[in-house]
């Protein structure tokens, strides 16, 4: 069977093509003669593109759990070694499975979209279809005629002509890429990628259409979230993964790969708080129209960039031409909008203008200036050395100084605006509103930052962003506080019951304040590194190094095959790490360095002793060439817990924005009038309404 599934995936591929040719062709053509048989048919052959994606890469899937060694792919990341949680991760680790895996990814969204609105919004999903369509063609044209992944070996017969030949095992998967995370993180940033498709064609599509109103923003509010959700899982997990496996100590180093990822995170960050201003009052239509368009090409970009080799990445697919293919699609979707934008500019104007530099508008306006402006300082030192190269005939790198000395005073003021913009009122807020919302924060957050200076705290940007993260957290408990004490003195609940029912009567506004406490925590999390501390000596057995409070004591070293296998991937150096704190043993750590046999390639196992304090963070890094003695390098990162647990409350909050309102509660009581004599007594209904954004 496997012998068939390169020509039954091929197929699939070939036919998912054509497929989609007809549902772009056929959707034009039911814009244009409103024919409803022919929006039909086009809906149904964009389904069937789905269909057909899943069809073959259903067929790589099994073409590696089957050991298909006369497939060039499966012979270049695989080999019979690998555990089969690993070969789920090679499948998407090259150039061709990983393309194909976006087609995947974004068929299900695509199919999503057309099954959830058949049949509805007529004056819109023929538009949404044909771009969807678009998109898909294009990485279609990748998967079959640029990456396809189904190519087999050949070896010349005896008259010549090329034959399929077979491997007797493979090459086996990057060493960096075998850790548990990248089964996950790859499918949840492939999934924000691919997830901002479906605003842009709802976008783009209202526009091409003029469709009236808001609608489509309504439309997409959840697929939107969805999308910034998986972004914001996948930049977090890539971060872990980094941690914990790349063995330098850190999680973020401004590397190109992890940039591409945050460009679209800033602008979808960005439109998911300026679309409120056009829900409620009409406002930036253009902003966001842009703000859409630019999210999506930002994706597109991003992939550009691991795939082109125009940046140096350890992150980055190997050099390649396909990077022509991307930007002369880029070039495609740049002049698309703009033509769209131009002929139906006047359908986008505001019904309203900024009444007052104080109010909620305001703040969400600086709020998506002040991303933007991350965003550009992002892109630019990401794209220098490319640029000086082009200019001067030198690659001039920029590093991490360069990125965090330009968006720390950024990321603090976004901080700021976290707290301030949604206490503030639509249209103009009082003095007496700001005086009332955030006099106790502001003073709550002078005196933490005093209390740290007087421990010791020297660091201005610490200091002030310690200020800023307990305002935040101030804000956010007081409006959770006087919304729940209106409910629990009106219905007789407890003060708890009372967060969950305000809560769920507004899950968009409080769920986005769960978010924004989780941001708060991030920050809390990334000012640990200031009080970063290691060190790195030789440590032969009885050898011991002091880190700050703890005593690392060496015990031993050994050689161990990979456990629980009976042709081992990989055999392991791993060094027995004694970790004492005050004379008493806090835990034993097993960093490694590994050898995997199939490509005899060397890997890095980091031990962390995590708590939330600080972590104890053990990288065994070989052994000298001086000495042949055996290297520890041991690191003390405060905070870093903080990170992780910020960025599940980030999950939790989106999680929560995307439930329903729940129903306002109907409070019954007798009026306090007296009825008429032989009347029932009158009662008054008091429906609590629902919260406003």
């Amino acid at each position: 069977m496997g012998a068939c599934l390169d020509l039954f995936g091929s197929f699939a591929l070939l036919l998912a093509f054509v497929c989609a040719i007809y549902a772009m062709v056929a959707g034009i053509l039911a814009i244009r003669t409103r024919k409803p048989l022919l929006v039909k048919s086009a809906r149904q052959a964009g389904m069937a593109v789905c269909g057909l994606i899943w069809i073959a890469f259903g067929s790589l899937v099994y073409l590696f759990f089957s050991d298909s060694y006369w497939m060039a792919y499966v012979v270049e990341h695989s080999n019979r070694a690998l555990p089969g949680f690993f070969k789920v991760a090679a499948v998407w680790s090259g150039q061709q499975g990983s393309l194909l895996f976006w087609s995947f990814i974004l068929s299900i969204y695509v199919f999503s979209v057309l099954f959830v609105y058949r049949g509805k919004h007529p004056e819109l999903m023929p538009y949404v279809g044909v771009v969807l369509a678009g998109v898909q063609l294009f990485f279609l044209m990748l998967n079959n005629f640029v990456a396809s992944p189904f190519h087999v070996l050949g070896a010349p017969g005896p008259a010549g002509a090329l034959r399929m030949a077979s491997m007797p095992d493979g090459n086996g998967l990057n060493p960096l890429l075998q850790y548990h995370e990248m089964v996950v993180h790859p499918p949840m940033l492939y999934s924000g990628y691919t997830g901002f498709t479906i605003p842009f064609a709802f976008a783009l599509a209202a526009l091409l259409g003029r469709y009236p109103g808001e609608k489509w923003i309504h439309l997409t509010r959840r697929w939107t979230m969805i999308a910034w959700g998986f972004q914001s899982i996948g930049i977090l997990m890539g971060a872990h993964w980094a941690y914990a496996v790349l063995g330098w100590g850190g999680y973020w180093g401004w590397d190109p790969v992890e940039n591409a990822s945050l460009m679209p995170w800033l602008t979808g960050t960005a439109f998911l708080h300026s679309v409120m201003m056009q829900e409620k009052r009409g406002m930036l239509r253009v902003w966001n129209i842009w703000l859409v368009f630019t999210t999506f090409l930002l994706c597109i970009f991003g992939t550009f960039l691991t795939r082109s080799g125009v940046v140096s990445s350890v992150h980055a697919f190997a050099q390649s031409s396909i990077g022509q293919w991307f930007m002369g699609f880029l070039i495609v979707v740049i002049a698309v909008c703009l033509v769209a934008f131009l002929k139906n500019r006047d359908y986008l104007r505001s019904d309203n203008q900024l009444d007052s530099m104080v109010s909620r508008e305001s703040s969400f306006l600086f709020n998506n200036l002040i991303l933007l402006v991350a965003c550009i300082a992002v892109i630019s030192g990401t794209l220098f050395p490319v640029l000086s190269e082009w200019v001067r005939g030198t690659k001039i790198s920029v590093g991490p100084p360069f990125f965090n000395r330009v968006n720390i005073p950024i990321a603090l003021f976004l901080l700021f605006l976290t707290g301030v913009g949604p206490l503030l009122a639509w249209r103009k807020t009082s003095t007496e509103s700001l005086k009332r919302n955030f006099g106790w924060p502001l003073l709550g957050g002078f005196a933490a930052m005093i209390v740290a200076i007087a421990f010791g705290l020297r660091d201005f940007y610490v200091s002030l962003c310690l200020l800023l993260s307990v305002f935040v957290v101030l804000t956010i408990g007081s409006e959770f506080y006087r919304g729940a004490r209106v409910i629990a003195s009106r219905t007789g609940a407890n003060l708890l019951s009372a967060v969950g029912q305000l809560t769920m009567r507004n899950t968009r506004r409080y769920g986005g304040y769960v978010v924004h406490f989780g941001i708060v925590l991030v920050f809390m999390g990334i000012c640990g590194q200031v009080f970063n501390r290691d060190k790195q000596m030789e440590m032969p057995p009885g050898a011991s190094m002091q880190l700050g409070p703890y005593t690392l004591v060496c015990q031993n070293f050994d050689s161990t095959p990979e456990p629980n296998a009976d042709a081992p991937n990989y055999t392991a150096e791993r060094a027995t790490i004694e970790v004492d704190r005050d004379g008493k043993q806090e835990m034993m750590l097993y960093p490694e360095r590994r050898l995997y046999a199939s490509n005899q390639e060397s890997g890095t196992m980091v031990a962390i002793y995590s708590t939330l304090k600080e972590d104890v963070y053990v990288v065994y890094a070989g052994r000298s060439n001086d000495t042949g003695q055996p290297v520890i390098h041991a690191y003390l990162n405060p905070l870093v817990k903080w990170i992780w647990l910020g960025g599940v409350f980030v999950i939790l909050g989106t999680l929560l924005a995307l439930l329903p309102n729940s129903q306002p509660v109907l409070v019954v009581r007798a009026a306090t009038q007296p009825a008429a004599s032989g009347a029932q007594p009158a009662v008054a209904r008091i429906t609590r309404p629902e919260g406003h954004d």
